[in-house]
């Protein structure tokens, strides 16, 4: 598979837009339809509300670090199950988080990947 088709690149291109507080990049790689359960509060948001606290700098990050992934692919459907150490700030609180994280990504016409689900669930280390 192509790397610049594949949901592995899409996976790729989030984390950057995260890191970049590219907000408008963010709304590309969406969904209209996505949703996303919070890492830390296990909060849901809808595509609105994510690139909403992108623009504002509710939500920044300083780095997501991909430690693993692995991806299923199901014909226009994509299944990434990956790990991740992050650091940023919500609301002016700093935060870091190692994470489990599973994305989903659909196929649309135009053959680009999506990002339509995310979510995270925080690794506590022993």
């Amino acid at each position: 598979m192509n790397d610049h088709t594949s949901a592995e690149h899409a996976d790729d291109e989030f984390f950057d837009a995260l890191t970049a507080g590219d907000s408008s990049r963010i709304e590309q790689l969406l969904d209209e339809r996505f949703l996303i359960v919070d890492v830390l509060s296990g909060a849901v948001a809808d595509r609105t509300a994510l690139v909403a606290a992108l623009q504002e700098r509710v939500l920044e990050f300083a780095r997501v670090d991909l430690i693993e992934r692995g991806a299923r692919y199901y014909d226009d459907l994509a299944i990434i199950v990956g790990r991740t150490q992050m650091a940023g700030s919500f609301a002016g609180t700093a935060f870091t988080a190692g994470s489990r994280y599973t994305h989903v990504f659909v196929r649309g016409a135009d053959a680009r990947w999506r990002l339509a689900s995310a979510q995270g669930t925080p690794i506590i280390e022993p």
